[in-house]
């Protein structure tokens, strides 16, 4: 019996990558924070990869598992941070370090990530790699109050952004068409040398 399950792959990186073009467009500086961003942060950026993560988990896909769910909280996390950031209430103040803490944190765990995408095809590298970029721009321009390097780190996650939709479309286009619509750089396997056959050994005499 076929395993009719569905990739949820594009799910995930359709929500990543549109929650982080938008809200890299306000740290260029086209518009103000509102509720748009802390919508889609919470239900396309962070439901939404929760969900995908869970289907991953189903699949037994561990670095599917990980990026989306883990990705996914974060989205919740950050929108819940921009909610309530300078309320007293939550006892979180404006001092930018904070920011830039929790922002090199993510920076960290996506590094290691992005060393796991070299198994994986050359898309998934390009994403992974200017996340990691993305968060330790984004990291300085809070530690440094740094409008410029805020803005530029804007443009390189519009980029980072625009490359999780580029995956996503290619994974739905490639399988509905059945052919490569798409490139994504797959990664091609050396297969190894057969190692020859392994001599039966004679015991010793005097190991007998």
């Amino acid at each position: 019996m076929t395993d009719a399950r569905a990739n949820p792959a594009p799910l995930g990186l359709m929500g990543f990558g549109m929650t982080t073009i938008l809200l890299n467009l306000h740290n260029i500086g086209f518009f103000e924070m509102d509720q748009l961003i802390l919508a889609m942060g919470i239900f396309y950026g962070g439901l939404a990869q929760v969900i995908a993560g869970t289907m991953e988990y189903r699949n037994g896909n561990t670095f599917g598992t990980t990026a989306f769910t883990s990705y996914g909280l974060f989205w919740l996390s950050l929108a819940w941070i921009i909610a309530a950031r300078g309320d007293s209430v939550f006892g979180i103040g404006n001092d930018p370090g904070y920011m830039g803490w929790y922002l090199i944190m993510w920076g960290l765990f996506t590094a290691y990530m992005f060393v796991a995408t070299f198994t994986k095809n050359r898309a998934l590298q390009v994403v992974f790699g200017s996340l990691t970029l993305l968060f330790i721009l984004l990291a300085i321009g809070d530690w440094t109050g740094s409008t410029a390097i805020t803005q530029i780190a804007g443009w390189e996650g519009v980029f980072c952004g625009a490359s999780a939709v580029y995956l996503a479309a290619a994974e739905v286009l490639n399988e509905d068409f059945g052919r490569r619509v798409l490139p994504v750089g797959d990664r091609k396997t050396v297969p190894l040398k057969a190692m020859p056959p392994l001599e039966p050994t004679v015991p010793h005499p005097h190991d007998l």
